[in-house]
């Protein structure tokens, strides 16, 4: 590995792996792209094998009010006056090298997009990594009540085929972009196929978001044929669900615009089923 950013801790080497690859910041909301990855991490035998200095690549001392500029800093926690914890940002690499895959857990850098994409293209490179799956998500119109909307960002054309038996949409986007589109721009010149799944999430609510994070996960266990052990899962959505609903009928303007969404995402399914 080349990049002086990266710190190889044991790189395996693979064959055609797959690198799942999660970033907090622009495109988690309802910490999405960050949860899924996390779930399906878990009850494997992960290591980590590299990471990403965090030193070049984020604004820590943000000018502006103090509810602005503490969105950029470290976090850090005291106890009777004593130091804790201190927390930088932190960019992780971790292996299944049983499953063939490759797990990145970041941040989406502030500072040197380019300097960022090539140390995990260097880890890509390392690890014989074919295919690059990112995972994001975005506020939209689908309600709470029912599954978010998957859009794709591919490229190739050859990956078209394996999305559209899943139900993905592909996406006609035009506006700011994030550092996922960087990647997806360069892949191709590195030898990697790269899809980047985005889900349409309520845009009315904030914070985590468990049933599109267990929908997402399940979208892509069917893509890599894992298995997912869901049931957990599943009760925490039908808990989040419940509370979601009876906060939202509290307010009867929202549960009206909520209501509305519902007859519009079912609508658009009926029409789609009927062509």
């Amino acid at each position: 590995m080349s990049s002086l950013n990266l710190k190889a801790l044991s790189c395996p080497a693979l064959k055609d792996a797959t690198m799942l690859l999660a970033l907090t910041g622009w495109m988690d909301g309802g910490d999405v792209s960050t949860g899924t990855v996390k779930r399906l991490m878990e009850g494997r035998m992960v290591k980590p094998i590299a990471t990403i200095d965090p030193d070049p690549f984020y604004i820590f001392n943000f000018p502006g009010s103090m509810e602005i500029s503490s969105l950029f800093r470290p976090e850090v926690e005291y106890e009777a006056g004593l130091i804790k914890r201190f927390s930088m940002p932190s960019n992780v690499f971790h292996c299944d090298e049983k499953a063939n895959l490759i797990f990145f857990l970041g941040k989406e850098p502030n500072l040197n997009w380019q300097a960022f994409g090539d140390c995990i293209f260097d880890v890509a490179a390392a690890a014989s990594v074919k295919r690059i799956i990112f995972i994001g998500s975005f506020g939209g119109t689908v309600p709470h009540t029912r599954e978010p909307r998957m859009y794709a960002s591919i490229s190739h054309e050859s990956l078209k085929p394996l999305l559209e038996q899943n139900g993905v949409k592909f996406s006609d986007y035009e506006g700011p972009s994030g550092f996922a589109t960087l990647l997806l721009s360069q892949c191709a010149s590195h030898g990697i196929e790269m899809m980047s799944l985005v889900a349409e999430i309520p845009g009315y609510l904030q914070g985590m978001n468990p049933l599109s994070i267990e929908a997402v996960t399940r979208r892509l266990a069917r893509l890599l044929n894992m298995p997912v052990d869901f049931d957990a899962m599943r009760h925490e959505s039908t808990e989040w669900e419940l509370q979601v609903t009876q906060a939202v009928e509290k307010d009867e303007e929202l549960a009206e615009s909520v209501r509305k969404m519902e007859e519009q995402y079912d609508d658009e399914l009926i029409g789609r089923a009927g062509e």
